[in-house]
């Protein structure tokens, strides 16, 4: 098993580069998620989803000990997976995050998955991204309806917005 540090896989991502410390197991490769602490194959979405993270610690001030990545969820009988959520320090979720392969469009269809996720979250922002386009949304609670962003909160305009 090699393990090497990797700068170069947001090559066609729409984010600032990171190191990626990755692993070569059976042919395989396994990417280390700094939230689980632990080596996870690397597909394109997690590339996207570790990168996304990496953004969001070092970029958006966002603190690791409260976030949460691939957060089992069941949701109208069927068990689901969040990409990421922030928590304040209080585990309550501030943002739920969806992360799809670059190659895969962001659709109303996204949003709507994010929307049902957050039946159960209850975060205020939702932010989806593909690695090269990002959108984010807040809940407005006084007609409880979302509005765009033009840009990706840091961790603590998520407390004053």
């Amino acid at each position: 098993m090699r393990t090497f540090f990797i700068g170069l896989m947001q090559e066609n991502l729409n984010l600032p580069p990171c190191n990626l410390s990755i692993q070569i197991r059976d042919n395989n490769e396994y990417v280390f998620d700094i939230v689980r602490k632990k080596y996870v194959r690397l597909t394109p979405e997690e590339r996207v989803r570790q990168t996304f993270v990496h953004f969001l610690v070092n970029e958006k001030s966002c603190p690791v000990s409260l976030m949460s990545t691939e957060t089992q969820m069941k949701l109208f009988n069927t068990i689901k997976r969040s990409d990421i959520i922030i928590y304040d320090k209080n585990s309550n979720p501030l943002a739920i995050v969806e992360c799809k392969a670059p190659d895969v469009k962001i659709t109303q269809e996204v949003f709507t998955q994010i929307a049902r996720y957050n039946i159960n979250v209850k975060a205020r922002f939702l932010i989806v991204t593909n690695g090269i386009n990002h959108y984010c949304v807040k809940l407005n609670r006084m007609n409880n309806k979302y509005e765009f962003l033009q840009e990706i909160p840091n961790y603590f305009q998520f407390f004053s917005e």
